[in-house]
């Protein structure tokens, strides 16, 4: 263990000096003190993981000033004393226009009901994302060159998000140990922690028809099923089962196109079965939970977040909104990408 005394003062530091002292004297006790942050933060192992208990108020900030001037990205602080709600809105991302992504949701156990229905809005999310790359690799025959292109650009616009971008970002990078991309040698089969799992039995139980997140939920159980799948392809390609899209030419614009329209439409519909799914164990168990203030929270700092969670503070204009989908502007969105 690695202690530090930020404090300046002798009768801090001579005791400090004496808890050191006291560990050797007791077993030679693996304790080791530092009088200055800077050394203490050069001695911790990377990524450094520091864990504060002090006084609440003013010590706490100056304390995680001081320290943050040694840490670089992926260190983390804990801090572990007793703290007042001011702590919780300075740590949390901020987002300009609404202010930090934290709140009280709610009574019960509603934030982590919350949080589970989150990840399962996530599992449709990324499900909807690798179909596009599914459609323009397979479709449309887009290399990786073209494929970080597409979502680069996606990115500035409606579908700029947190996913979207590092997926852009995922093809660009090439394998540092052999030839060519890295996203070519990822195994694809995939598993999970049971969110998703979870979402979707509360979804049956409660009656609502949650059917991106649900289907999301079966490509990762094939996906699990990697051995079968190979050998089911073999049967299959041995009685000409195979290269069905070869040889058909398709307007690659277009195509790009079309598949956007269709991942922001199939988006929405994700995030609709979400919200319908939180309220209705809103209303089951009397959480009165506010569904604009969940989207607002989600816009920063989290898996999901993305510049359509703003559309959705229309649950603030209309919290009686029977669904995400209905709403008139949502609605206009839904009709002029059916083509898509």
């Amino acid at each position: 263990m690695k202690i530090t005394a930020t404090p300046k003062r002798k009768e801090v530091n001579s005791a400090f000096d004496e808890t050191v002292e006291r560990a050797k004297q007791e077993g030679n006790l693996s304790l080791y003190g530092f009088h200055d942050p800077e050394s203490f933060v050069r001695s911790i192992q990377k990524p450094c993981i520091i864990i504060m208990l002090m006084k609440v108020g003013p010590p706490v900030d100056q304390t995680i000033k001081t320290l943050s001037i040694y840490l670089e990205k992926g260190d983390c602080i804990i801090n572990g004393g007793n703290e007042y709600e001011d702590i919780l809105l300075k740590v949390a991302a901020q987002v300009p226009d609404s202010g930090p992504c934290v709140t009280y949701v709610g009574k019960g156990g509603s934030g982590n009901f919350v949080k589970m229905a989150h990840n399962g809005i996530e599992y449709g999310d990324m499900q909807l994302i690798a179909e596009a790359y599914d459609v323009l690799k397979s479709v449309g025959k887009l290399s990786n060159e073209e494929l970080h292109q597409v979502f680069s650009e996606w990115n500035k616009g409606e579908l700029l998000s947190f996913l979207i971008d590092i997926t852009a970002d995922i093809f660009g990078i090439k394998d540092d140990k052999v030839e060519g991309y890295l996203v070519d040698k990822v195994l694809d089969k995939t598993d999970m922690k049971g969110t998703g799992k979870w979402t979707v039995q509360q979804a049956a139980e409660l009656s609502v028809a949650a059917p991106t997140i649900a289907s999301s939920l079966d490509a990762r159980f094939h996906s699990g099923l990697k051995e079968e799948t190979v050998e089911a392809a073999k049967v299959f390609t041995s009685r000409g089962f195979g290269g069905i899209l070869a040889d058909v030419a398709v307007d690659k614009e277009k195509l790009i196109d079309n598949v956007r329209q269709a991942l922001y439409a199939s988006k929405i519909c994700s995030y609709a079965q979400g919200m319908n799914l939180i309220r209705a164990k809103s209303i089951d168990k009397g959480w009165d939970l506010k569904l604009g203030e969940l989207a607002r929270i989600w816009k920063g700092g989290c898996i999901i977040h993305a510049v359509f969670l703003d559309r959705i503070k229309v649950y603030n204009r209309n919290p009686d909104l029977a669904n995400l989908l209905v709403d008139p502007e949502f609605a206009k969105e839904i009709i002029e990408r059916q083509s898509a």
